[in-house]
């Protein structure tokens, strides 16, 4: 029987066209931080994305907060270590501007308010690829609450990214459930759908903003809209 549904975030919870969320973000990054780490905007940009493919490679041996910090420095600078608290209010602030390119979808709170009623675990499973701050923005755009879920993955809790087995093998074992008790819902088949399926994950695609890299047959999966996916968690029977 499935206890817990683990949601991701950007594309599923939170309507957003990947692309544009990341030139807003890198446009408010940039204007913080290449002046005070004296580095030009493609410098920047470049030791970002090698960081976070760092932690996307990460092999579980360390936090994936500690993966990124080890990159940026080495590719970056050791100095920005002395801004580090500078990114933590950068992501309580600026921030935010990149809500101005997502959208938000009534169906995501209620659907929380119907699953957590029935008697669900929830699970903010979005890639822990930023800190706690940033994921916290980020459920707010979408109109839930870190105190809705109990677990939300960040780089500071994490050790693993999606698709690795290892993340969800890693929140199942922080929640003390087993893989075969547990749904993911998401709009990635790469990163969502087919590490679940092949851990026996139940799995649900949400088509709102669907990615599909490889171009699958995503039809073997439960499939919808996010509306359509509020009306299965309406039939989803309670949690004994």
């Amino acid at each position: 029987m499935i206890k817990a549904v683990f949601f991701d975030l950007d594309g599923t919870m939170l309507p957003m066209k990947q692309d544009d969320f990341v030139r807003v973000y890198f446009t408010e990054l940039c204007k913080r931080f290449c002046p005070v780490l004296k580095l030009d905007d493609k410098t920047l940009i470049k030791s970002v994305w090698k960081a976070t493919d760092a932690m996307y490679k990460n092999d579980g041996a360390k936090p994936n907060i500690e993966v990124f910090w080890k990159r940026f420095t080495k590719l970056a600078g050791s100095h920005v270590l002395n801004y580090v608290r500078d990114f933590d209010d950068f992501y309580t602030n600026e921030f935010n501007e990149c809500k101005s390119v997502c959208g938000y979808n009534p169906a995501v709170p209620e659907g929380m308010k119907v699953l957590s009623k029935k008697g669900y675990t929830l699970v903010a499973a979005t890639n822990p690829l930023f800190p706690a701050v940033a994921i916290e923005n980020r459920l707010g755009w979408a109109g839930v609450d870190k105190r809705d879920f109990a677990l939300v993955t960040t780089y500071e809790n994490s050790s693993f990214c999606k698709p690795s087995k290892g993340y969800f093998r890693e929140i199942a074992s922080q929640l003390g459930l087993e893989l075969e008790e547990c749904m993911m819902v998401g709009n990635d088949v790469d990163e969502d759908m087919l590490p679940a399926k092949e851990l026996g994950m139940d799995t649900f695609l949400v088509t709102d903003h669907l990615i599909n890299r490889g171009e699958s047959d995503y039809s073997g999966f439960k499939n919808g809209s996010y509306k359509e996916f509020l009306n299965f968690a309406r039939i989803m029977p309670d949690v004994k």
